[in-house]
């Protein structure tokens, strides 16, 4: 599979599940398998970068998580600002942008420190745009964007005829990236779980039980290679039915 193959995905998300079976099937406690996800994460970014794929979407922290464990919860934070202080540098080495969707001002000042370092220092870069989805809730990203549209029309900005969905997408925390084409879901879920509900509209899915800290290129690309095989039609015709002679 070449990297400049023009049918690759220009987006690709990636819903993170499985640390916490991952760490108990070896007996270990949870926060181990945060800690080997992260591994994970790290392979799958280097993976992207050799593959010159643009945009990776990672859900890593969603507004319901804070209803763990606080033990839990802080073991998260804290690996957090752990991974950017080891890898940001790195990051930036590879011309990696790295950007935040969520509201990460209700995270721990010491995580908002290192966010706001992370993407300043990285907000001139043009390769792979990382996208890190922290306190993140589609529902609440969609309520937020309802709050303002309603805004801009009592101002007289807007008026609700010319409400759109461009205009709608670029109130939401994604304004300016393209919408996902793949969508991966470790650990063999079968849910969204509150994760881009607008923007994954016609994104092809692909679900491993893979756990994710087991997660490997190997895993990505096998992914890649079955989203190469659809045929996205995006509510159209198939190709086979778009090349047919209707009489």
């Amino acid at each position: 599979m070449g990297a400049g193959s023009e049918d690759l995905p220009r987006h690709i998300a990636v819903i993170m599940d499985g640390n916490g079976r991952w760490a108990k099937k070896r007996l270990m406690p949870r926060t181990m398998g945060h800690r080997a996800g992260m591994s994970a994460l790290k392979r799958v970014v280097k993976a992207m970068v050799e593959l010159n794929i643009p945009y990776l979407t990672v859900f890593a922290f969603s507004t319901e998580n804070w209803r763990r464990p606080s033990e839990e919860v802080d073991y998260l934070m804290n690996l957090l600002v752990e991974y950017l202080l080891k890898e940001l540098q790195e990051l930036h080495e590879n011309n990696i942008k790295i950007n935040i969707l969520g509201d990460y001002r209700l995270l721990p000042p010491r995580c908002q420190t290192e966010l706001e370092a992370a993407l300043k220092k990285t907000r001139n870069n043009s390769g792979l745009t990382f996208s890190i989805a922290l306190n993140y809730g589609a529902r609440h990203e969609i309520l937020t964007a309802v709050r303002k549209a309603a805004a801009a029309v009592a101002s007289g900005k807007m008026t609700a005829d010319t409400i759109d969905e461009a205009f709608f997408s670029s109130l939401l925390f994604t304004a300016g990236l393209p919408d996902p084409d793949l969508l991966i879901r470790t650990a063999g879920e079968m849910r969204i779980s509150n994760f881009l509900l607008w923007q994954i509209a016609y994104t092809e899915i692909w679900v491993t039980k893979r756990l994710w800290p087991d997660f490997t290129k190997e895993d990505l690309l096998e992914a890649i290679a079955d989203y190469k095989k659809r045929d996205r039609r995006f509510g159209g015709l198939s190709r086979s039915e778009a090349g047919e002679k209707h009489v």
